[in-house]
C-alpha cells in the first residue's frame, strides 16, 4: 500500500510539474515550473506531516526527492544554446547571400559539367522540409542535374541548415514566398529562371505562381510532391499514394533527441500545440542542435515504397543534417491559416509540370488541388515505384526523375504519359492511385 501511494506521488508531481510546464511555456528552461512544484510538494508534506516522526516526514519526501531528480533533467541543456551550423561541405563551399527581406541564406550553386550540353536557363532548386537543411541525397541529385548541362542554384531557407535563423515570429510561408522572389533579384541579370521545388519547397513555388510579379522571372516552374498550399487544402480529409514503408522499416541507427526527457517533453509539447513556438523550455538555437535525423525516423520510412523498406538509403550524416522543427510546426500553421489560392493560381500562365510519385505520403488531393486549380499545368509526370523522396539513390531513380526534369524544361516529349490529367482527377483520387 505505501508504495503505491509513492507512485501515485511521484507520477502526481511529474504530471504537475507537467502541467505547469505549458502553464508557464517553459519559463527559464522550465525551471519556474519546476521550483513551483517542489516548494509547494515540500511544504505540504512538511506541513501536513507535523505531528508524524521525523523518519515519517522524510520517508514521504522520497517520492518528492525522485520526482525532483528526474524532472530536473527536463531543465538541463545537453547541447549547445547558440547555433551550431553544419560544417562545410567538402564538394560545395556555402555562400551567403543577404537578401532584401533580411534572410541570410546559404547558396550553393553546381554549374554545368564541362563537356555537358549546356543550358543557358538557371535552375533554382526549392528544397522540402520546410526548414530543414539539404540533404546530402538532394546534393547528390543536383550534381547529377549539373552533369546534364544545367546551371544549378539552391539555398537552404532561413532558419535550415548554413542559414541564419530569423526571429520565431518571422517564420511563415508568406516569408518563405517573399524570400524566392528577392533571391531571384539577386540572379539580376540571368534573366527568367526555371524552378523545381519539392514537397515544401514545392507550396512555395506554387504560391509564388500565385504573384505575377514573381511568376513572371520563372520560364518554366515543376511542383514536385508538393504539400498542401494553403489552408482550405491542409484541411481536406484525403488519403496518401501507395503503401509506404512507415512501419515496416527498421528503426533509424543514430542517437534521438527524443529519447532525453528536456526534448522528449519540448518537442513532445511543440508538437501537440501545448508550447508555443517561441517557448521559454528550449530556445531555437538549442532545439536546432539537439535535432537528429533518427528522430525522423518514421517520416523518412513513409517517403519510401513499402518495397524499400529494408533498404532505406541513409540521407544524410550528422554533419550536415539540420531540422529546426519549431519553425517549421510555425510555417506549418500559417499555411494552414492562409486563405485560399485557387482564385490566384488559376490566373498563372508560367507552364508548369506536376511530379507525383506513385507510394507518396502526401495527401493526394494536394497534388491535385493544384492540378485543378492551375490551368498553366500542362503535364503531370506519375513516377511509378518511387515514394516521395522520388530521387533517393536506389536504382536508376535518380536518373528517371531527372530524365522527366530534363525533357520538360528542354520542351521535349515527355517520358512518361501525361497522367493525370484534369479529367482524370475523379478516376486517380477513386482508384487510391
Amino acid at each position: 500500500m505505501r508504495l503505491c501511494l509513492a507512485v501515485g506521488a511521484f507520477g502526481g508531481l511529474v504530471l504537475l510539474f507537467l502541467v505547469l510546464i505549458v502553464a508557464t511555456d517553459g519559463a527559464r528552461n522550465g525551471l519556474v515550473a519546476w521550483l513551483l512544484t517542489f516548494l509547494a510538494a515540500t511544504a505540504a508534506v512538511l506541513g501536513f506531516g507535523r505531528r508524524h516522526t521525523r523518519r515519517i516526514r522524510l520517508r514521504r519526501l522520497l517520492p518528492v526527492a525522485a520526482a525532483a531528480a528526474l524532472t530536473i533533467t527536463v531543465c538541463i541543456p545537453t547541447v549547445p544554446t547558440q547555433r551550431r551550423h553544419p560544417v562545410d561541405l567538402p564538394f560545395a563551399a556555402a555562400r551567403h547571400w543577404q537578401l532584401a527581406s533580411g534572410s541570410r541564406v546559404a547558396v550553393y550553386h553546381y554549374p554545368p559539367a564541362p563537356g555537358s550540353p549546356r543550358r543557358p536557363t538557371p535552375l533554382v532548386y526549392l528544397h522540402g522540409g520546410p526548414i530543414r537543411g539539404i540533404s546530402l541525397l538532394d546534393h547528390a541529385f543536383l550534381q547529377l542535374l549539373a552533369r546534364e548541362g544545367h546551371d544549378v542554384y539552391a539555398y537552404e531557407q532561413a532558419g535550415a541548415g548554413r542559414s541564419d535563423l530569423l526571429r520565431m515570429d518571422e517564420y511563415g510561408i508568406d516569408r518563405l514566398t517573399t524570400d524566392l522572389g528577392d533571391f531571384l533579384d539577386r540572379l539580376g541579370g540571368r534573366g527568367q529562371v526555371d524552378v523545381l521545388g519539392f514537397s515544401a519547397g514545392a507550396i512555395v513555388l506554387t504560391r509564388a505562381l500565385a504573384d505575377p510579379r514573381q511568376a513572371a522571372r520563372v520560364r518554366r516552374a515543376i511542383i514536385a510532391e508538393p504539400g498542401p498550399m494553403d489552408g482550405p487544402t491542409a484541411r481536406i480529409d484525403g488519403h496518401p499514394g501507395r503503401p509506404s514503408a512507415r512501419g515496416a522499416a527498421p528503426d533509424p541507427a543514430g542517437p534521438r533527441s527524443t529519447h532525453l526527457p528536456r526534448y522528449g517533453v519540448a518537442f513532445g509539447l511543440l508538437r501537440l500545440g501545448l508550447l508555443g513556438f517561441d517557448n521559454g523550455l528550449v530556445g531555437q538555437a538549442e532545439g536546432v542542435n539537439a535535432f537528429t535525423a533518427a528522430d525522423l525516423g518514421s517520416d523518412t520510412a513513409s517517403a519510401y515504397c513499402a518495397h524499400d523498406a529494408h533498404r532505406i538509403p541513409v540521407e544524410d550524416d550528422p554533419q550536415n543534417f539540420s531540422f529546426n522543427a519549431a519553425a517549421s510546426l510555425r510555417v506549418q500553421q500559417t499555411i494552414r491559416d492562409s486563405p485560399s489560392l485557387a482564385p490566384r493560381l488559376g490566373s498563372s500562365g508560367t507552364p508548369t509540370m506536376l511530379m507525383i510519385a506513385e507510394c507518396s505520403s502526401q495527401i493526394r488531393q494536394w497534388a491535385t488541388a493544384v492540378l485543378a486549380a492551375g490551368p498553366a499545368v500542362e503535364r503531370t509526370q506519375y513516377l511509378p515505384g518511387v515514394g516521395h523522396r522520388m530521387w533517393n539513390g536506389l536504382d536508376d531513380n535518380n536518373r528517371r526523375a531527372a530524365g522527366v526534369i530534363t525533357a520538360f524544361l528542354d520542351g521535349r516529349p515527355a517520358p512518361l504519359p501525361n497522367y493525370p490529367t484534369r479529367a482524370d482527377i475523379p478516376t486517380f483520387l477513386q482508384d487510391h492511385r
